[in-house]
């Protein structure tokens, strides 16, 4: 079971911590349904049940950061892609154009080899396999994830759109940046030219062969795959957004902290440090039905939702903390400001997406009637978003020049 609350995260994350020393060896075998050798916790650090400071943190109490080195840059790979997209937005923007665009101009004999594809019944046994895991638990692998991306694009030919909108539709921990980069990646189109191609032989390396042998229908198609590269390569995605605006709320005035599905931890984050009238925790349910989430994935945001509210109450004594999780609108954030005479909204900015899609229309709405919606970023985020200018292993560099990475805890001297 994937971790849906802060609690079970937590615990998730400390019966973890054994694993983590051999991490780098086993982190690329894959056993469908099981999965062992990795922590399934990316879904909590992607809504920030938990953050990507304290997963990277806890094995350092017992293991040395030489040894859990690939372990935390695993982690920080979804802060690095989190940050290139915040540098340059209208990759997200061009994305979504292109899903609408190809979704409208299908020919049939694509409808219906996608519709075999994403329903598990394409004829290759192992990758029907983690489609049925995909649909069934809300997660694959990360290099089951990269096996059934090469072999969509570049095997079948099918749009790499329309895949990173399938897996966008039905991860737990899919997000517009994790997700839509690292297809683009696998494409070729990230790192322009450089593909990812899934080869039978590395299946046969990293999965059992009992399971391989099991599923073997199909396999031939992998013996020598070839890249599927455009005709013409885009050009590298400029930095349009170096910095972000800033706004510094007034704590002296009625305040209601908005909590979004985005950032679920509003008890460790800037926001505590405010004095509010009201918190509400919203649910994007507009988005979730407008890309076709799956029931698997809105019922597991609906549990978390619910955790957060909980922990809210608890965290925030002072302040009134709506009882449920509300759909998000801006109706919704202007009504509960005028119903209580509020004058400022606080926020958790949220990442490049579909909520951030909406936020120049809130903005607007709520202004027309005088009260201002603030983005609080935690520092973190401030820190490390300016650093993603280029690859991943150049702002790993500079995670460890400026000593950004989680250090072990000092233990006290002895006396």
């Amino acid at each position: 079971m994937i971790p849906s609350t802060r609690t079970d995260a937590l615990a998730r994350l400390e019966a973890f911590i054994p694993v983590s020393a051999k991490y780098s060896r086993d982190r690329n075998h894959v056993f469908p349904f099981r999965h062992p050798n990795v922590s399934r916790l990316s879904p909590a650090i992607r809504h920030r049940l938990i953050t990507e400071e304290e997963t990277a943190r806890a094995p350092l109490e017992r293991y040395a950061e030489s040894t859990l080195e690939k372990f935390t840059q695993e982690v920080y790979w979804r802060r690095y892609w989190k940050s290139w997209l915040s540098l340059r937005p209208q990759v997200w923007t061009n994305y979504r154009t292109e899903v609408e665009e190809i979704q409208n101009s299908l020919i049939p004999a694509v409808q219906r080899r996608l519709e075999q594809v994403f329903a598990g019944n394409s004829g290759l046994a192992i990758m029907d396999l983690f489609t049925r895991e995909l649909l069934e638990t809300g997660y694959m692998h990360n290099h089951a994830r990269m096996w059934w991306a090469g072999w969509f694009i570049h095997v079948e030919r099918l749009p790499w759109q329309l895949g990173a909108h399938f897996f966008y539709q039905h991860l737990l921990d899919a997000d517009p940046a994790s997700n839509t980069l690292s297809w683009k990646w696998v494409a070729g189109l990230q790192t322009p030219g450089k593909t990812y191609l899934p080869r039978r032989s590395n299946l046969e390396k990293y999965l059992p062969a009992e399971l391989l042998a099991e599923y073997s229908a199909g396999l031939e198609r992998l013996e020598k795959p070839q890249s599927h590269l455009p005709d013409e390569l885009p050009l590298k995605p400029e930095v349009t957004r170096k910095n972000l605006p800033q706004s510094y709320p007034d704590a002296s005035k009625p305040t209601l902290l908005w909590i979004h599905e985005d950032d679920l931890l509003p008890e460790r984050s800037p926001l505590a440090a405010f004095d509010a009238s009201h918190l509400v925790v919203t649910a994007d349910k507009q988005t979730w039905q407008d890309q076709g989430f799956s029931k698997l994935k809105t019922d597991w945001l609906k549990f978390a939702l619910t955790d957060t509210i909980q922990r809210a109450q608890d965290a925030f004594p002072k302040t009134h903390v709506l009882p449920e999780a509300h759909a998000y609108t801006p109706d919704l954030l202007l009504h509960l400001a005028q119903t209580h005479n509020l004058t400022q909204i606080l926020t958790l900015r949220p990442e490049v997406g579909p909520l951030h899609d909406q936020l120049p229309y809130l903005e607007a709405h709520l202004a027309k009637h005088h009260i201002s919606l603030h983005y609080l970023d935690r520092p973190e985020d401030l820190q490390l978003r300016p650093l993603a200018t280029a690859g991943f292993f150049g702002f790993w560099k500079k995670l460890q020049t400026k000593k950004l990475l989680p250090q072990k805890e000092a233990q006290p001297a002895l006396l």
